[in-house]
């Protein structure tokens, strides 16, 4: 897959902050969204992908970790950086078992900023190429018929065709030709690539 674009999402109330995190940022070559609060981020409804949010800590109405949790709640997905003015070890460890890329204290250095949201952005393109690539397998495999997934979950397992027969109750013949169409249909060139395409889709 191609390399997406970025875009930073800086949700902060100090407008000199936001100002001076838009111009570093754009100057770096990232597309930047500017928000006030945390409450004008959620009411812009769906964002961009991907994307890496810089959110400040503490903000007057809903905090950085409420907004956090929010964007969870709704299985909104960014990566999520911290900026906190107040060294608040408690919030940064919460932030971060809910998923925070990094949490960084304010004044923060330019580069180890823009370090921080290239880290946040690469783990966003990973998450949207495996999201991406199980997706296909997914669609791969719903176009099996019942019969298809049975001799394909059996042929996983490692078993044989004339086993697989048996367990079926059909003859061997029409487990090689359903066995011939589930490679097709997945396009599997071998029985270890389906095994791969099935761990990843992880049909049930």
């Amino acid at each position: 897959m191609s390399k997406r674009p970025g875009v930073v999402l800086v949700v902060d109330d100090d407008a000199s902050v936001r100002k001076s995190l838009e111009r570093l940022l754009r100057s770096a070559g990232y597309v930047v969204e500017i928000f006030p609060s945390a409450e004008d981020l959620l009411a812009a409804g769906s964002l961009p992908s991907p994307a890496c949010a810089i959110l400040d800590l503490q903000m007057p109405g809903m905090n950085g970790i409420q907004l956090q949790a929010r964007l969870l709640d709704q299985g909104i997905q960014c990566g999520v950086l911290f900026l906190s003015g107040h060294g608040d070890l408690e919030a940064g460890v919460l932030a971060m078992k809910q998923g925070a890329v990094n949490f960084l204290s304010k004044p923060v250095d330019d580069d180890e900023l823009l370090f921080a949201v290239e880290e946040a952005l690469v783990l966003e393109r990973r998450r949207l190429q495996s999201s991406e690539t199980t997706e296909q397998a997914r669609r791969r495999f719903q176009l099996l018929t019942r019969r298809e997934r049975e001799v394909m979950r059996l042929v996983v397992q490692g078993r044989l065709n004339k086993q697989i027969a048996a367990d079926l109750g059909i003859s061997e013949k029409t487990v090689k030709a359903h066995r011939a169409s589930v490679m097709r249909k997945t396009g599997a060139g071998s029985v270890a690539a389906l095994v791969r395409l099935y761990m990843v889709a992880r049909t049930e």
